[in-house]
């Protein structure tokens, strides 16, 4: 669990980064949800789009997202949502204590 310090590091951060992927109207399924783990490993922090014709909120997105993946959600707004995980083997991003 990541303290609210940290979460707002996070967030800073990722004002700065781009979106990497886009839900849409298909469901989020098994080989959307590898791209975001194979993701998360090598970045760490992403931020991803909810298209307009998507039957999730970005908030829904994010906690399905994250249930599946053992990832934080770190922020959700509009149609954006940013999440992060901590590498096992490739650590980039330090937290604050």
């Amino acid at each position: 669990m990541i303290t609210s310090k940290q979460r707002s590091y996070l967030r800073g951060l990722a004002n700065k980064i781009q979106p990497i992927f886009q839900i849409g109207k298909s469901d989020i399924e098994k080989a959307f949800i590898k791209q975001v783990d194979d993701a998360l490993k090598a970045r760490e922090l992403i931020k991803i789009t909810v298209l307009e014709t998507s039957d999730y909120t970005a908030r829904e997105a994010s906690d399905l997202l994250c249930r599946k993946l053992n990832c934080e959600g770190i922020q959700a707004i509009g149609r954006k949502f940013v999440l992060y995980r901590k590498s096992k083997d490739n650590a980039k991003i330090e937290l604050p204590v």
